[in-house]
This record gives structure tokens, C-alpha cells and sequence, in this order.
């Protein structure tokens, strides 16, 4: 019976585990970051110098801008030229500075979104990066700068129908915030220290290397949730905004891969640190 008991409890463990881990770790994510305007700006700022980032904003740009110009025969050599113009300037600091205002903008946007009513998608708009674009432009005597329209051009992160699968989600993920992270913690730490005082070194490490194992599938569990959230995301964006929203989802979930290699290594040192301190205790015991 002892024996069924035991077994029941580690299997209970386990699960539990198993499942807090990912929860606890999408929760302090909600509430940590994505919900921080200086750590979602930290986040998405280096974004400005990657690829995919730069083409889909200089491609949006230029769609714009050619929306207003006419001139016949020279239109694709036109549209050519403000296209180069519009990629050259996406290495410039003046963008950078640009990416990082229409971010800090965005981040109400995107929070606001997530947490409100139904029907709205998550977007950032390149209307500042747009003026900015235009004002240098037109600063260095650039033809047709000026017929570039500033309007709320934007990125879509997250079409509106698959937001709206998200939002409870996420309020609920908001209202929990760090507590079940904390309260994983609780749990590891009485049932393992329960198991050392009820039965023992050799109940306390089998205990420890089960916990090692609950924390290697959340881990695992957790990475899984990220990769099918990215294809979910993606899945639906616009084929012009693609590289620019994956590029975006990844620097925002990067801190959520982190963590998976953290628990990963975490869940594996105790699982295999129980399970050989286990086997020389009860050797110990045996006297072999």
C-alpha cells in the first residue's frame, strides 16, 4: 500500500509539474514583459538592424509613396529608386530612432489589443517611421520625397480572428501573473522536503528526481507552446508583413526559449542528481 501510495504521489507530482511549468513561465511572460513598456522596447529595439524587419518596412514605404506618384514610362524606375532609397535609409541611426518611437507607441496599442474588446488585431503602426523617412528624404533633395504620405501604415502582428482566440488567454495569463511561477516553487520545495522528512534521504531523492523530471516535460511542453503559438500567429499575417511579424514574435518569446533551456537544465541536474543519490543510498543501506 505504502508502495501504491508513493507511486501515486510521484505520478501526481509529475503531472502537476509538468503543467505549472509552462503556465507559470506564459504567465511572468504576460505580466513581465509584455505588459512592461521598457522591457517591450528592450525586446523589439534591436529589430531595427534585422533583415526582414528592414525589407517588409521599406516595401511598405515605397507601396505608399508610389500610391501618389504618376509619371507614366519612368514609374518603375521611379518606384526602383525610392525602394533603394527607403532600404539605405533603414541602416541609419535616424531609423533606428524611428523604429524605437513607433514601438513605445505601438506598445499601448498592442497591450490595449490583447486585453480589450473583441475584433481587434495587433498591429504596429509605421506611421512615425514613415514621417521620419519622409523628413530626411526630403532633407537630402530626394525627387518625389515629398509626395510621400504619412498615414498608419502598419505591421500586423496578430489578425484580429486569432486575436480574438488569444484574449481570454492572456487575461487570464495577466491576472495570474508571477503567482503560479511562485507557487511551483512552494509545491518543489514541500513535496520534496515533506518526502525527506516522512521517508527518509532515499524518499527525499526519488522525490527530487521525479520533480527533475516534471521540470524537463514542462520545459519541453513550453517550447512546443511557443513554436505552435508562432505557426498559429503567422499562419493568418499578411504575406508582405510575414518576415517582419516573425522576426518581432521571436524577439518578444526569445526570453520564453530562455527560459526553456533554463528549466530544461534545472529539471535535468535534479533528475539526475536524485536518481544517482537515490541509487547510492540505497546501497548504502543494503551495505553493498
Amino acid at each position: 500500500m505504502r508502495t501504491y501510495f508513493s507511486a501515486a504521489l510521484s505520478a501526481v507530482l509529475l503531472v502537476l509539474l509538468a503543467l505549472l511549468v509552462p503556465f507559470s513561465a506564459l504567465a511572468a511572460w504576460v505580466d513581465l514583459e509584455l505588459d512592461d513598456s521598457d522591457r517591450y522596447l528592450a525586446a523589439v529595439s534591436p529589430l531595427a538592424s534585422d533583415p526582414g524587419v528592414r525589407d517588409t518596412v521599406a516595401t511598405l514605404v515605397t507601396d505608399e509613396a508610389m500610391k501618389n506618384i504618376d509619371v507614366g514610362p519612368l514609374q518603375d524606375t521611379v518606384e526602383e529608386f525610392l525602394d533603394d532609397t527607403a532600404r539605405s535609409f533603414t541602416t541609419t541611426e535616424a531609423f533606428q530612432k524611428a523604429w524605437d518611437s513607433a514601438n513605445r507607441t505601438a506598445h499601448q496599442a498592442v497591450t490595449a489589443a490583447l486585453h480589450g474588446d473583441d475584433g481587434q488585431a495587433v498591429t504596429i503602426d509605421l506611421a512615425p517611421v514613415t514621417e521620419r523617412v519622409k523628413r530626411e528624404l526630403v532633407d537630402d533633395g530626394v525627387p518625389f520625397a515629398e509626395l510621400i504620405p504619412v498615414r498608419h501604415t502598419t505591421i500586423t502582428l496578430l489578425p484580429a480572428d486569432r486575436a480574438d482566440e488569444l484574449r481570454t488567454s492572456f487575461r487570464w495569463l495577466r491576472y495570474c501573473s508571477v503567482w503560479p511561477a511562485v507557487g511551483t516553487a512552494v509545491l518543489l520545495v514541500l513535496v520534496v522536503g515533506l518526502a525527506f522528512v516522512r521517508r527518509g534521504a532515499r524518499g527525499g531523492l526519488a522525490a527530487t528526481a521525479v520533480a527533475g523530471a516534471g521540470f524537463v516535460l514542462g520545459a519541453l511542453l513550453l517550447r512546443v507552446a511557443v513554436a505552435v503559438g508562432r505557426s498559429r500567429v503567422l499562419d493568418q499575417v499578411p504575406d508582405s508583413d510575414r518576415d517582419g511579424a516573425a522576426a518581432v514574435y521571436d524577439a518578444l518569446t526569445a526570453s520564453l526559449r530562455t527560459t526553456v533551456w533554463a528549466v530544461l537544465a534545472a529539471g535535468v541536474v535534479l533528475a539526475v542528481c536524485g536518481t544517482a543519490g537515490r541509487i547510492v543510498a540505497t546501497r548504502r543501506t543494503t551495505g553493498r
